[in-house]
Formats: structure tokens, C-alpha cells, sequence
């Protein structure tokens, strides 16, 4: 322990205060001995780096249960990585910063439960560097996160829906079209989403 405390800067009495709130895990013991590890370390700088960005203690412990108990990011990935996404990863301070104020335990558990991230080891993996950056410039331009997060859900719905429809169209009207073929045409898809939801915005500015 003390060791761990010389590495991370801070007291024996701290890492022991830390221990017992259960903001860092048990350490393996062998018989009297009690080792620590990287993984230790690395919650105490996360913990340090919480506190200096405006999180309580109470806060940084509810965060840590909402990312034990996130998906890893295997099982979150499925079969595969994304063909066009670009996962981001983050360590839990680096997500702080991406959304300053707005990393509430609640918005990590709507951000985990909606499949936007995942965890491995100590690190949160976001699934989208295109849906992390929409979602950041969102925030500062004063959306809440939890807005965000909920509109999320329903843009998730409704873009399953399209591909549905558009997957159901090619199959029925095209019955050799190959998965293959069919991903072919992906930016076929994308291209009429975009040209709609374009117009429909110039609909939607327009009224009153």
C-alpha cells in the first residue's frame, strides 16, 4: 500500500480511505501480503483527476459501479468492429472532458444501456468518433446530455427502421441479391436518408 500511495502521490491514509469506500478494488493477497497493481494505480489517477474536474467522492463511486457494470466492448462489438465506424477509446477523465459537468452517473448508464459505450479493463470505448464528436458539439452548444442520449435512442430507432425497409426492399425485389451485394449498395441508403432528412429540415426551419 505504501507503494501504491508513493506512486499515485498521495497518502497511505488516502489509498486506505479510498479502499474502504470502495472507490479502488481489494488487492490480491497472499497470506499476509496484500499486492497492488497497475489497475489500482490507474483508478487512483482516475480518481485524482475526477476530483480536480469538479466530482465528489459520492459521485466518483456511483461512476465506477456504472462502468463495473458495463458491457465489454467484445460483447458490445458483436461479431465484428463497425465497417465504417471508428470506435474512440477514453479513459474515464478523457470522457469528462469530452462532456464537462454532464458525466453523471445516470447519462453513463443511458450511454452504456444505448450501446454508445463499452468498457475494457480501465479504458470506455465509444462506438462512433462521428457519434462522440455529434453528441460533444451538441453538449456545448447547451444541449443537456441526457437529451442527447434520449434523442439517441430515437434516432437509433428510427435509422433500424430504415435499414429494415430498405434491406426488405432490395430482398423482395432483387431475390438473388447477395449480403455482399446488398452492402454494396450502402451508399445508396445513405445517400437517399441524407437527401431526406435535408429536405426535411428545410421543411421543418421554414414553419413559424
Amino acid at each position: 500500500m505504501a507503494e501504491l500511495a508513493a506512486e499515485a502521490g498521495i497518502t497511505v491514509r488516502t489509498v486506505r480511505f479510498y479502499r474502504e469506500r470502495g472507490l479502488i478494488p481489494p488487492p490480491r493477497r497472499e497470506g499476509r501480503i496484500a499486492w497492488y497493481d497497475e489497475h489500482h494505480l490507474a483508478r487512483l489517477r482516475t480518481i485524482a483527476a475526477l476530483l480536480e474536474r469538479g466530482h465528489t467522492l459520492n459521485g466518483i463511486a456511483e461512476l465506477a459501479d456504472a462502468f463495473e457494470k458495463g458491457r465489454d466492448v467484445g460483447e458490445l462489438l458483436g461479431l465484428g468492429a463497425p465497417t465504417e465506424e471508428q470506435p474512440v477509446r477514453l479513459t474515464p477523465e478523457e470522457l469528462a472532458d469530452h462532456f464537462a459537468g454532464e458525466v453523471t452517473p445516470e447519462n453513463l448508464v443511458a450511454a452504456l444501456d444505448l450501446g454508445y459505450l463499452g468498457t475494457d479493463g480501465d479504458e470506455l470505448v465509444h462506438i462512433s468518433r462521428r457519434l462522440l464528436d455529434a453528441s460533444s458539439t451538441l453538449v456545448r452548444k447547451g444541449v443537456p446530455l441526457a437529451a442527447v442520449l434520449e434523442a439517441g435512442q430515437r434516432v437509433r430507432e428510427h435509422a433500424d427502421a430504415l435499414a429494415e425497409l430498405f434491406v426488405t426492399v432490395l430482398r423482395d425485389h432483387v431475390p438473388a441479391t447477395a449480403a455482399t451485394d446488398i452492402d454494396d449498395l450502402r451508399p445508396v441508403a445513405k445517400a437517399v436518408v441524407e437527401a431526406e432528412l435535408s429536405m426535411a429540415l428545410d421543411r421543418r426551419l421554414k414553419q413559424p
